[in-house]
């Protein structure tokens, strides 16, 4: 799989949540946590691990789609936003209070 002409690279890795605690049982493709829907700014591209930012990325955005949607992350150190599928284990009352606080900043 190519993503922006980069390989992408898969990484099998559990995490405890930076934002919330929770453990993440990784699975490849796992890039935020289901419980809380947040994320860590990385990589540079899918899977490679070589941003150095690291800061925490904050779920901004839930976009309903055919499949499962997308969310839009927006790191919270550096600014750097990108999208990200849903995952079947995302909790639906997180993706609610996303959409609730994108919608009241309107």
């Amino acid at each position: 799989m190519t993503i922006s002409g980069k390989s992408f690279q898969r990484q099998t890795e559990n995490f405890h949540c930076e934002q919330c605690g929770f453990f993440v049982a990784g699975n490849g493709y796992t890039n935020h946590c289901p419980h809380c829907l947040f994320s860590q700014h990385v990589d540079v591209f899918p899977g490679d691990r070589l941003e150095r930012c690291g800061g925490l990325m904050e779920p901004i955005l839930f976009e309903a789609g055919k499949e499962r949607g997308k969310l839009t992350h927006r790191c919270v150190r550096c600014g750097f936003t990108g999208k990200n599928k849903v995952s079947q284990e995302d909790s639906f009352e997180a993706l609610l209070a996303v959409t609730r606080k994108s919608v009241a900043k309107l």
